[in-house]
């Protein structure tokens, strides 16, 4: 059956398609087909097996939107859910002018109180204005201020069945953000150059969509990663069609500008290629032979390098072939090593212009065309994510360059942070990512280019070397060592027809959303942070200690809750590294939390005049028995008699509570094995006789194998 193509069309499914539902899967019958033919070995030359990389960048989704409810993630379950102002949780957002709170609530339940339909909510401010006033200075409680309540809206299992399935098939990485917040171009500068530079001209620092003005914006300067590939001898192509949303940004570089404007010389008012697609999509059939003899006249004035930029970068396909391009590149044995698909506007998954299952039919066709083709299939590793979380709440406050770090320099601008942006799905699609992993190591859209960088040795200097020591080169999410039987997981349901945008309103009675239980196997990680400290009374400050025993740098968030600072605080580990920061106190009491990746949580509080002002409580995680060591040092007049109560993951005599008495003068040492609890733990301290005094620690110990989600 073909594919009609219209702006509001639907699809219809397949004679393929049927075979798929009967199994129970949305999975092209293909691909997993392909997926069940791997042969167990199959992949264990590594990053080398790899011979195409396709990136499929979709528009505007946070990452608790879509996938808050799902199964072993970091969601609406997350333990390390970091405190507001006010005391409330980050998932418990102050409403407009500060009246009441608003928690998650599904888009499903909004529709059929507000009678619309799911898949067609309405976009939300993503402005570089808007983020800003979002993220607050790191405290990330004014969603609902800058974007309305719509914020919180959030989509279930039953509303996007084939992205649940993609993430429980492959890998799903849960702590992937966007690189700014901002809105598509921005984002996707990251994507094709490493980093958002100035607006030409003297213009301020690209941080919203000023390209888009394509008649008057002269080009980014800067050098494109595709460019890169181009001089490196590596074949790349971006596939595309008349309408591709502006989301192809290699278009708003100079560069690429100035071969179109050559190649449109004989094109009477189209200065770029919008403009020249735009005519071909007003133009009746004579019309288009017109214009199309007059781009090929142009064309024939190009060297043979702005050639093949042309044709690689610029070059647009008719109506609805974007996915059909790929599939016969796929068929007749030329994919090229990189591969950018830029969807049309009603494929794009944009809030504004498309929906979760118009996308989920271009993903169904892309994956089918490599699953029609094992061949290629086994030797392909495709990324889908998200430019940017539109105006949707994402409850992971991002990593953030401290104000002092050299290295984060030029990750500022109007006295904030350019990045990183909040968490968008990513989801890595291969032979290598299957089994339902979750991969939590911090990436970001600039960790697509590493990939790249590692898998063909071309650098992109762009990447500042504080984002490359904050992210990882998304390797992490692979395992190359084995095969493995691929899962048993209906092709996408139809496209609704198009009623109107609207935006969803959070119930009158809230609550806040389950995440559904369990857990899932996990990658491996290279961190292993910790931290601790004790009070020092002569200089009234408490002296915390950060350490990072793993083998690539730790970002920590240190969150102030008795005015230590005015905003949270961020300080980057190295590998094998540690710091201290002196944390200033005010009246003797203190309250602060510091977090880190992967779950990593640790509560200081207690005062200058409690009985346990004199305790000093110091940490040892020994990765190799998994286990994390308490040492208690009372530098006190008294005894103190702490409890060691587990919050979570412990069982039989591990859950029991321990106490501990240490007499004045004296240290005490107590060990908490984690091993049955795959390496987690939670801990919360607590002394008689001094309720300011508290310390919880919680995280998971990494020993280099894959483990489970906590």
């Amino acid at each position: 059956m073909g594919w009609e193509i219209s702006r509001r069309r639907m699809l219809a499914l397949g004679a393929g398609a049927a075979g798929a539902a009967a199994a129970g899967s949305l999975l092209p019958p293909s691909l997993r087909q392909a997926m069940a033919q791997q042969r167990p070995g199959e992949g264990a030359g590594g990053l080398a097996d790899i011979r195409h990389v396709v990136i499929l960048m979709q528009e505007n989704r946070s990452f608790d939107h879509y996938f808050g409810t799902l199964r072993g993630v970091r969601g609406f379950g997350d333990r390390n859910a970091v405190e507001i102002p006010g005391g409330r949780s980050v998932f418990e957002q102050p409403g407009a002018l500060g009246a009441g709170t608003v928690l998650p609530f599904p888009v499903r339940e909004a529709a059929e109180k507000q009678r619309q339909d799911l898949q067609y909510i309405s976009d939300l401010d993503h402005s570089w204005a808007g983020g800003g006033t979002a993220w607050h200075g790191g405290w990330s409680d004014r969603w609902v201020t800058a974007k309305t309540a719509a914020t919180m809206a959030y989509y279930e299992r039953r509303d996007i069945p084939l992205q649940f399935e993609l993430a429980e098939t492959f890998t799903v990485c849960d702590a992937y953000h966007s690189s700014i917040h901002t809105s598509t171009s921005p984002n996707r500068n990251h994507l094709v150059s490493g980093w958002t530079g100035f607006e030409p001209d003297g213009g301020g620092r690209a941080v919203n969509n000023d390209c888009y003005a394509e008649d008057t914006h002269p080009g980014y300067s800067w050098t494109t990663y595709p460019e890169r590939l181009e001089e490196a001898g590596h074949s790349w192509r971006v596939y595309q069609e008349w309408d591709n949303f502006t989301d192809n940004n290699l278009e708003f570089f100079a560069s690429f500008k100035t071969i179109g404007a050559k190649a449109l010389a004989e094109v009477d008012g189209a200065e770029n290629m919008t403009a020249f697609y735009g005519k071909m999509a007003e133009a009746d059939e004579a019309g288009r032979a017109d214009l199309s003899a007059r781009l090929k006249k142009g064309l024939a004035t190009l060297t043979e390098a702005e050639r093949s930029l042309f044709d690689r970068a610029l070059h647009r396909g008719e109506p609805g072939t974007t996915a059909e391009a790929f599939a016969a590149d796929v068929a007749a044995g030329e994919l090229p090593e990189v591969s950018y698909l830029v969807p049309a506007t009603v494929d794009c998954e944009h809030p504004g212009g498309s929906s979760p299952v118009q996308s989920a039919h271009f993903v169904y066709k892309v994956l089918d065309a490599l699953g029609r083709h094992p061949d290629v299939w086994r030797h392909t590793a495709l990324f889908l994510t998200f430019d940017e979380n539109d105006g949707f709440f994402d409850h992971v406050p991002p990593p953030a360059p401290a104000e002092d770090d050299p290295e984060g320099a030029d990750e500022w601008w109007q006295e904030r942070p350019t990045g990183l942006g909040m968490r968008v799905p990513m989801t890595v699609i291969s032979p290598w990512s299957v089994g339902g992993y979750v991969c939590s190591q911090v990436f970001d859209h600039t960790s697509i280019i590493r990939f790249l960088e590692k898998w063909t040795g071309v650098r992109e200097p762009n990447i500042t070397p504080w984002r490359r020591s904050v992210t990882g080169d998304l390797t992490a999410a692979f395992d190359f060592s084995r095969g493995r039987r691929q899962p048993e997981t209906e092709q996408p349901g139809e496209v609704p027809p198009f009623t109107e945008r609207w935006k969803p309103k959070p119930p009158a009675e809230q609550r806040m959303p389950a995440q559904e239980p369990g857990t899932r196997p996990a990658r491996a990680l290279p961190y292993r942070p910790d931290a601790d400290g004790a009070y020092d009374p002569d200089g009234g400050r408490f002296r915390l200690g950060l350490r990072n025993s793993g083998t690539e740098s730790t970002h920590f968030t240190l969150y102030p809750y008795e005015g230590e600072y005015e905003r949270p605080l961020h300080r980057d580990v190295r590998a094998k590294g540690e710091t201290e920061v002196e944390v200033p106190v005010r009246d003797g009491v203190h309250r602060f939390t510091v977090t880190g990746p992967n779950g990593f949580r640790r509560e200081f509080a207690g005062s200058a005049d409690g009985a346990a002002a004199g305790l000093k409580v110091g940490t040892y995680i020994d990765g190799d028995r998994r286990e994390i060591h308490l040492t208690v040092v009372n530098t006190g007049a008294r005894a103190c008699t702490l409890s060691c109560v587990p919050q979570a993951y412990a069982e039989g005599r591990d859950a029991e509570t321990r106490r501990l008495r240490v007499d004045a003068g004296s240290t005490r040492t107590i060990a908490h094995a984690t091993r049955g609890a795959h390496g987690w733990y939670d801990l919360l301290l607590t002394v008689e006789g001094d309720d300011s005094f508290r310390r919880r620690l919680m995280g998971h110990i990494e020993n280099g194998e894959e483990s489970v989600t906590g």
